[in-house]
């Protein structure tokens, strides 16, 4: 699936299953996508303002950083030391089960993630969404934010965000009721 990405989309998808699996999850999630996003800033919106460590506190990762943290030990130096080439994104591929095909699983060096129902409507809202062309960091904020019951929009309102001006700098398209 990573064939219909742009480069930078594909870092935020692999940032995303990065975070899952550290934090211990059992799935991919809305929330740690835009984390992702956040964190790699696969766009230049002006109106997308949130913060990763803004986002980042309303989502959990666990908490393995602060208790090692109390014994002197900096998690991410530790990360940095014994896994280098693990967020190469050549190394991940995103894969639609023949046999479940709703099940899709991002793969990589540091294991299998499968992607929630909700992450995984995203991916497809954003490869159904997207102009003629790949998928972008704009296609995977419009599968989260097309979806109202996953949780993203209240991340962003509650970090700040505008999101009517997000939504028009994106040029997401908007259904109005009649």
């Amino acid at each position: 699936m990573f064939t219909r990405f742009t480069e930078p989309a594909t870092r935020t998808m692999v940032r995303a299953g990065m975070l899952a699996l550290d934090a211990g999850r059992p799935t991919l999630s809305t929330d740690l996508l835009l984390l992702a996003l956040a964190e790699t800033r696969p766009f230049a919106l002006d109106a997308f303002t949130a913060t990763p460590e803004a986002v980042r506190g309303h989502v959990d990762t666990g908490d393995a950083h602060a208790l090692l943290a109390t014994l002197g030990i900096d998690l991410a130096e530790v990360r940095r030391r014994i896994r280098p080439g693990t967020g190469d994104p050549t190394r991940w591929r995103l894969t639609r089960s023949r046999l479940r095909p709703l099940r899709v699983t991002l793969y990589g060096p540091l294991g299998a993630i499968p992607l929630a129902m909700h992450a995984r409507k995203a991916v497809e809202v954003a490869q159904a969404l997207r102009r003629p062309g790949p998928v972008t960091g704009e296609s995977l904020l419009w599968g989260l934010l097309a979806d109202g019951s996953n949780g993203a929009a209240r991340i962003l309102r509650a970090t700040g965000v505008d999101l009517c001006a997000l939504v028009r700098e994106t040029g997401m398209p908007v259904r109005r009721a009649a």
